[in-house]
């Protein structure tokens, strides 16, 4: 990403607030959305798992029962929509695509005063592949969206979609093709992905999984090897992994599976036909991981509307500035602390980027009781709504703040299994350097944008000037001499005169 990390989009006015229906094969799902573009804040999730494609692979349409259901979903969806004042964007994918009662579904839609749109196999597919773009903006590999009616496969590299296919196998159709064709379903899979051209296509490349049945798949994983962080978007599973679950799931029984957070009942149902999808399709694609993706089909439809230059910013800093505007005392300090402090620090972009977002949420926790700052702190930075960071992230951020909040170097307790001990030790120093500038500053940008610090072989220096040698009380100077030993420096203030 480059350091488009650091440029800062003009304050955003109040945004209106957006509204998307997914009706979709398995699910018929409403997520309103209000917040900055780039990354918008969801205000309300709220689905029916109506089970549209249930009956596609037999009979080619959609049961009446599950017609009642997901019609009182929308109207429910329509009436809440009128209400949030959020303007609704309908869309329709395998099960009202494909089935012969569509155009009946389609116009009941129409009667509750939304517009359907029906998207094409091709339009799904390009929505799943920025939609993931738009969470890991440099994303290089196949993204598969396993949804109820069907699986889509998208090439995703450089930040565009390329190719992109969709084929008949939602995870509602293949309980059916496996009970009727045994080991034919594996030839099958791969007889379509072979004929499609689409064999070998992601050769030591990931996979991202996209849907709900495959990110259940994750959650088990996390379950049954007590992964410290409880967050699915970047969640990886090797081909061994994946063909471990295989054998495992058949032997755990219906009270585990739903013993799992975030399991439902629909799909632990569905989760071995899931398993068994993903891994004859890793093998035929030649995938080297699969990584899990909270953003599909919903979020490309959004992102798929932004100009280039919304599009480029990164989505981290835009969630944690947001974070840091809402809840800090003085919104601007983030950005400045971390101008401030940059100098002491040879960071690479990526390792920068951390950084800075540690830096905008560094004053998130100010309002919070005094007793729990640090433990809200740590918190926002492990188990936030943010993108495009992974768990060893996640982890530099919580210490640098947990470090900023109490003084210690010492490794917060949860963080040892996400990170390894020098990038800790790194992320420590991060958080003395925050809690200097915090302390020195009272939080005021003003101070910050008069002074500097310097680092030499010997020292570290606060240059300021002499007006501003007043703040260099007892406390400051306690907390400069902590990061100097750190840095393996002495403290040294030099005053400049402006006369």
């Amino acid at each position: 990403m480059a350091t488009l990390f650091r440029k800062r989009p003009p304050q955003a006015a109040a945004q209106p607030r957006t509204g998307i229906i997914d009706i979709g094969s398995n699910s018929v799902r409403l997520v309103v959305y209000e917040g900055h573009p780039r990354l918008p804040a969801m205000l309300l999730n709220e689905k029916v798992m109506a089970g549209l494609g249930r009956g596609l692979a037999t009979t080619g349409a959609m049961t009446p029962a599950s017609m009642r259901l997901a019609q009182g979903a929308l109207a429910r969806f329509a009436a809440i929509g009128r209400e949030m004042d959020a303007s609704l964007r309908t869309v329709a994918t395998a099960a009202v695509r494909d089935a012969s009662n569509g155009p009946a579904f389609i116009a009941a839609a129409t009667a509750l005063g939304l517009t359907v749109e029906v998207l094409s196999g091709e339009q799904e597919a390009t929505a799943s592949g920025l939609g993931v773009l738009s969470a890991i903006p440099d994303a290089d590999g196949i993204v598969g969206d396993l949804g109820g009616g069907s699986l889509e496969l998208v090439r995703v590299v450089a930040g565009t979609v390329t190719d992109r296919i969709s084929f008949p196998l939602g995870v509602l159709r293949i309980a059916a093709l496996r009970a009727n064709r045994g080991p034919g379903f594996e030839r099958l899979i791969v007889r379509l992905l072979g004929e499609a051209g689409w064999a070998g296509r992601g050769k030591g490349l990931p996979l991202y999984m996209v849907g709900g049945s495959w990110r259940a798949l994750a959650r088990l994983d996390m379950s049954l090897t007590g992964y410290p962080l409880p967050i699915i978007h970047g969640y990886a599973l090797s081909p061994a992994t994946v063909a471990r679950l295989g054998r495992s799931i058949s032997h755990l029984s219906k009270p585990r599976l739903r013993a799992v957070p975030g399991m439902s009942a629909a799909r632990a149902a569905a989760i071995g036909d899931a398993t068994a999808l993903l891994g004859v399709v890793m093998r035929e694609l030649g995938s080297s991981t699969a990584i899990a993706s909270t953003y599909g089909l919903r979020e490309g439809l959004l992102y798929g509307t932004l100009d280039a230059e919304t599009r480029a910013l990164d989505p981290l800093i835009v969630g944690v500035r947001e974070e840091g505007r809402v809840l800090s005392r003085f919104p601007d300090l983030g950005d400045m602390l971390d101008g401030w402090i940059a100098p002491l620090f040879a960071d690479p972009d990526e390792t920068a980027r951390l950084r800075l977002a540690a830096c905008l949420l560094a004053d998130a926790g100010w309002r919070a009781n005094p007793e729990f700052r640090d433990e809200q702190a740590v918190e926002a930075a492990l188990h936030g709504n943010w993108v495009a960071i992974d768990g060893a992230g996640r982890a530099m951020v919580a210490q640098a703040l947990h470090t900023s909040l109490t003084g210690t170097t010492a490794a917060h307790p949860l963080l040892p299994t996400l990170l390894a001990e020098p990038q800790l030790q790194a992320a420590s120093i991060w958080g003395l350097a925050m809690r200097f500038g915090q302390r020195f500053s009272a939080g005021l940008t003003g101070p910050l944008q008069r002074s500097s610090l310097v680092l030499s072989d010997r020292n570290l220096t606060l240059r300021l000037p002499d007006e501003d040698r007043g703040l260099y009380a007892e406390a400051v100077e306690r907390r400069h001499a902590a990061l100097a030993a750190a840095l393996k420096r002495r403290p040294a203030v030099e005053t400049i005169s402006r006369s």
